[in-house]
């Protein structure tokens, strides 16, 4: 399981012209989902998610987490993350998630952020989306389980 996540000062996600989530201060996170992942890779990856100290502290350096800054998560599925793209010029999904599985364990990744108290706006798993950030740095990390 994979997750670009990007510090943001603002972040959207549109389906057919029409806002679906939003979001002020905090982390656009896009989620690859790949065959081999599961619910406990889901849970560790939420939480290193939630966690991961990106946001600057009073001296400006990356001290502080999504929580301590009362940021938010802006979730968008994406299946291009798993892509193979180390030969040829067209990328492979061969380890991509079967679309109920990624659409599974996409579903859980966000009840995990929820339950745990974090303010969440979402994607559309499977839906040509439209995203639209103001990227905080830019401050862009891949984290993988």
């Amino acid at each position: 399981m994979i997750a670009l996540i990007q510090r943001v000062k603002q972040a959207k996600v549109e389906v057919a012209g029409h806002t679906i989530g939003e979001i002020g201060q905090g982390i656009l996170v896009l989620l690859g989902v790949e065959k081999s992942d599961d619910i406990l890779k889901t849970q560790k990856l939420s939480q290193k998610v939630m966690n991961y100290r990106i946001f600057s502290d009073q001296q400006g350096k990356m001290n502080l987490n999504v929580w301590q800054v009362e940021g938010e998560l802006l979730i968008v599925s994406q299946f291009t993350l798993v892509a193979d793209t180390q030969s040829g010029n067209r990328p492979s999904f061969s380890s991509a998630a079967p679309a109920e599985l990624g659409e599974a364990l996409y579903e859980y990744f966000i009840e995990c952020c929820q339950t745990k108290g974090m303010a969440c706006q979402t994607g559309e798993f499977g839906a040509d989306m439209q995203v639209s950030l103001l990227n905080d740095g830019p401050v862009t990390f891949q984290l993988q389980v």
